[in-house]
């Protein structure tokens, strides 16, 4: 699903945030490609009550439609509920839909089914079957045969709960891939990507180390990850230039798909359509999209 492209790095902001309209409506963060109004991890259970006051304050003075793609992170499938009944929520692009595992995938997905429109949703994997491969298999075999992968737009990855699951935070001075999430990542695009799901990158939680940021996107990147979440602001426009289809891979992807040869030389590397068109499609599709 390339549409999963336009969400570039998508910034989490708790619903307790004084600028949640000025955001949702394109005044604060003009060129911001996607926001998540948080109203899990970010909000401590005392403040639940208020932050869904303001969340409904904001939803009616929302404008009905803007650039930012517009989500919001429920606390759990009854919050959904609530949310689908309240005046405005049509203005939102969809939800994220939190510790999604087989025990709640109903509970969620029966309600977005069963709303008067439809919403694209984002199910966020970071529970202890991550961790199993064959729950992951279970999880996507599910998806598929219930219907429910057409509203996915794309699947996150929970990174810091699943490291927390493990007892560890992530160092300062490495990026994901070189703590045991490496491999959980890479377990996962190869579980679900060859069945034409999207996965969005974890975030970073350490906001003044672009570099490692930057070495991340890179992983990313090689890792076929369609977005990244940010945290802060700052982070946003080196996630969003890394995730631009570059002009040279765009020029080869256009040769791949436009020259009658199987294979040939472009840019010291070797082009062959039997194996790189699905790449070249992919390729072409992003930058027609502004990516």
């Amino acid at each position: 699903m390339l549409e999963a492209y336009r969400l570039g790095g998508s910034l989490y902001v708790p619903v307790t945030h004084k600028d949640c309209l000025s955001i949702a409506n394109g005044r604060k963060w003009p060129e911001l490609r996607s926001v998540i109004f948080c109203t899990e991890d970010a909000v401590a259970a005392e403040a639940l009550g208020p932050a869904l006051d303001n969340l409904r304050h904001f939803l009616d003075k929302m404008r009905p439609s803007s650039e930012t793609l517009r989500f919001v992170r429920v606390r759990n499938p009854e919050i959904l509920g609530w949310l689908l009944d309240l005046p405005g929520i049509d203005k939102l692009d969809g939800f994220v839909l939190p510790k999604l595992d087989m025990s709640n995938i109903d509970a969620y997905m029966d309600q977005l089914g069963g709303s008067r429109r439809r919403y694209h949703c984002m199910p966020t994997l970071e529970t202890r079957d991550v961790f199993d491969p064959a729950r992951m298999t279970e999880l996507r075999d599910y998806i598929i045969e219930r219907g429910y992968q057409d509203q996915i737009l794309a699947l996150r990855i929970g990174g810091n709960d699943l490291l927390a699951l493990l007892g560890i935070r992530r160092p300062r001075d490495r990026t994901l891939y070189r703590t045991p999430l490496g491999l959980t990542i890479a377990n996962l695009v190869t579980v679900f990507k060859p069945h034409g799901f999207q996965l969005t990158a974890p975030v970073l939680e350490h906001i003044d180390c672009p570099e490692i940021l930057e070495e991340e996107l890179g992983e990313d990147l090689a890792h076929g990850l369609c977005g990244k979440t940010a945290i802060h602001p700052d982070q946003l426009p080196l996630i969003d230039s890394r995730f631009r289809v570059s002009p040279s891979d765009l020029e080869a992807a256009q040769r791949i798909l436009d020259d009658d040869r199987a294979v040939f030389k472009f840019g010291g590397s070797m082009c062959e359509l039997a194996t790189h068109s699905a790449w070249a499609e992919h390729i072409v599709g992003r930058a027609a999209m502004g990516r």
